[in-house]
């Protein structure tokens, strides 16, 4: 246990990040957090307050925020010192082919930063958040994926999963230079947050009457389930392991049709197949030019038609994990909105 000890968290402000403060700083922990953007430290305060009305607005004030980019190594430094644990949460997450050099400064050099820092100053333990983009396939059974699977890359591998990778390897590197440390690999987080942001863009879409399903499928996890599971690696004396967190596998359209019951709203009944989903990005690629707004790319449409299982079996045995059921995860991401 690592209570009375200060815990230092990057990407706090984020959907994952924001139940991870909330967890810590119910249980009694002292945590330091960076942010960059003012705006989104109302919405990790809204989140407290959803969980707790009473008394979210005292425990959001338990937390030392600091403004910091990740890439400022002076100010980084400065900002963990002191501290003995971190949660490295912040990343950036694009599948646009534009945005892949920028992802890879903040992805992988961010996670460089942070690992050499978290070595000069002695800590004691890394949490890194990964994700399951960075797991690969298993070539003999294409449709599943575990944590042995190696990694391979081709030229379907997206800009991102590229980048998750690339920041897995500092950690590894870290953990050969002495560090302990742990990577969590999540798959897509839902819960209470700002439907505009992330994966929680899926209840906007869904809200918004959208018409289309695929046939695709993938995992969905609840982000308290992330956060808990991230706290008990951190608590116990597992190191140099990495841990897949993916909580539901299931079809993208049984997953809109629940949305849409929980919203209320008509579930989508037109299925969108490859030919389909292929003319959609092309056509959200021409609009998001002039927009300055790409929603769709040739990865995620390629993504909505696959089917991926992942198998969270490790997880589960090693610190005796059981994952929250995905209607309740729908329903409180429903009621948590944050505007």
């Amino acid at each position: 246990m690592y209570i009375s000890t200060m815990i230092f968290v990057t990407g706090g402000t984020g959907v994952l990040g924001s139940h991870l403060l909330y967890r810590l700083v119910s249980e009694g922990e002292q945590v330091r957090a960076i942010y960059r953007d003012e705006n989104k430290l109302r919405h990790v305060s809204e989140l407290f307050a959803f969980y707790n009305p009473e008394l979210g607005s005292t425990l959001f004030a338990e937390i030392v925020w600091i403004k910091c980019d990740i890439l400022d190594v002076v100010t980084l430094e400065e900002a963990m010192m002191g501290c003995e644990y971190v949660y490295h949460c912040a990343a950036i997450v694009s599948f646009r082919k534009k945005d892949f050099f920028h992802m890879m400064k903040i992805n992988r050099q961010g996670t460089a930063n942070v690992v050499n820092i978290a070595l000069d100053l002695g800590y004691k333990k890394l949490c890194f958040v990964s994700s399951t983009a960075a797991v690969a396939k298993d070539l003999a059974n294409p449709g599943k994926v575990m944590e042995s699977n190696k990694w391979t890359q081709s030229g379907d591998t997206s800009g991102y999963a590229i980048s998750k990778y690339s920041s897995e390897k500092e950690v590894w590197r870290g953990i050969e230079e002495g560090l302990d440390a742990v990577i969590i690999n999540p798959s897509m987080i839902l819960g209470p947050g700002n439907w505009d942001e992330s994966s929680l863009t899926i209840f906007r879409t869904v809200a918004k009457g959208f018409r289309f399903y695929t046939r695709g499928a993938n995992a969905f996890v609840d982000a308290r389930d992330v956060a808990h599971a991230m706290v008990l690696l951190m608590r116990s004396d597992i190191s140099r392991e990495r841990f897949l967190c993916t909580g539901t596998n299931i079809g993208f359209r049984e997953l809109f049709e629940m949305i849409a019951r929980e919203i209320g709203v008509k579930p989508p009944s037109i299925e969108a197949g490859p030919l389909m989903s292929a003319l959609a990005y092309r056509v959200a690629g021409i609009a998001g030019f002039f927009t300055g707004r790409l929603t769709l790319t040739r990865e995620t449409a390629r993504s909505a038609q696959s089917v991926t299982v992942y198998d969270s079996s490790k997880l589960e045995k090693a610190v005796g994990f059981e994952f929250t059921p995905l209607e309740d995860t729908i329903r409180n991401a429903v009621r948590g909105r944050i505007l």
